[in-house]
C-alpha cells in the first residue's frame, strides 16, 4: 500500500512564511512527478506547483516568485515553501505523487489527505 502523508499548514498573518512537506511511505518502488494542488470549499482542485524527477518545476502564475517547490529523491519527500503569503492563498492544500508500487509493479496516482492553510489578520 502506498501512503502520502502530509505535513504543515496551520493558521498565519499576511506576510507570513509556511513550509509544508509530504512524504511517501509503504510500498514505493520509485516517484515521478510530485506536485502540490489546493483547494477552497465550492471550487475545483487547482495545480500550485509541480516538480518532475529531474528537478523541473512549474508554478502557477498567482504564487509565482513566492512559493518554492523542491524534493528530496532519496527521501521521497516533496516540500512547499511558501513566502508572502495572502489571504487569497488560504486553502485546503494536497500533496500528489506519480508512484511506481514495488509489489504491483505499476504506475498510479497518489493523493496525501490534506492539510489546511489559513491567512488571515
Amino acid at each position: 500500500q502506498v501512503q502520502l502523508m502530509e505535513s504543515g499548514g496551520g493558521l498565519v498573518e499576511p506576510g507570513d512564511s509556511l513550509s509544508l512537506s509530504c512524504a511517501g511511505a509503504g510500498d514505493v518502488a520509485k516517484i515521478g512527478d510530485m506536485a502540490w494542488y489546493r483547494q477552497v470549499p465550492g471550487t475545483q482542485r487547482e495545480m500550485v506547483a509541480s516538480i518532475s524527477l529531474a528537478g523541473i518545476t512549474w508554478y502557477t502564475e498567482s504564487v509565482e516568485g513566492r512559493f518554492t517547490v523542491s524534493r528530496d529523491n532519496a527521501k521521497n519527500i516533496v516540500y512547499l515553501r511558501m513566502n508572502s503569503l495572502k489571504p487569497e492563498d488560504t486553502a485546503e492544500y494536497y500533496c500528489y505523487a506519480r508512484v511506481l508500487d514495488s509489489l504491483k509493479w505499476t504506475w498510479g496516482d497518489y493523493w496525501g489527505q490534506g492539510t489546511q492553510v489559513a491567512v488571515s489578520s
